[in-house]
């Protein structure tokens, strides 16, 4: 990590106007990875030092992917310190939240609550696509920037996690295969 530079006033500035627009996005996906609001925020906040520090590599590419990146690396490293490594992702993940999710909480109808607790509801793997390109609005191509992955991959993930989803929702919602509410 001594490799890098220290930053200068415009690499500062820059940084600001170039990545700090992005940290509630990073906040965010720290907390859906993370499940716990404290420690998304030093996830985030790791995270964006991390960014400042390698701001030097930064090539002018989308800013949110390559931060968004940053974060699960972080997180990654987070888990291997914490000895997680050898913990499947849903394992970590499938724990309970602490408290109600920071969506849910802003979300004020029911049907909106249902859904934000299906998404939760989901593996980890699948709620960490649907979170990026449904929440993050992220695409296909940033996605996998973001997880390192190919996009054909990333598209049948999502498209898994989709079906996913709305087999969920259908259990939560009492619906039968008609669609039509049950009685």
């Amino acid at each position: 990590m001594s490799d890098a530079p220290k930053p200068d006033g415009g690499t500062l500035g820059r940084f600001r106007s170039v990545v700090l627009p992005h940290l509630d996005a990073a906040y965010g996906y720290a907390r859906w990875l993370t499940r716990d609001p404290v420690e998304a925020q030093d996830l985030a906040q790791e995270a964006m030092l991390r960014a400042l520090r390698y701001f030097h590599s930064f090539r002018g590419e989308e800013a949110r992917p390559w931060l968004l990146r940053i974060v699960r690396n972080t997180w990654s490293d987070f888990r291997t310190r914490n000895g997680a490594a050898g913990q499947t992702l849903d394992e970590i993940e499938n724990r309970p939240a602490d408290g109600p999710d920071p969506e849910q909480s802003a979300l004020a109808c029911d049907r909106q609550r249902l859904i934000a607790a299906a998404l939760a509801a989901l593996p980890a793997e699948s709620r960490e696509v649907l979170v990026l390109r449904e929440i993050e609005d992220l695409s296909y191509k940033q996605i996998a920037a973001v997880l390192d992955l190919p996009i054909g991959t990333i598209m049948s993930r999502i498209a898994r996690a989709r079906e996913k989803l709305a087999a969920e929702l259908g259990g939560r919602l009492g619906r039968r295969d008609d669609g039509l509410p049950d009685l």
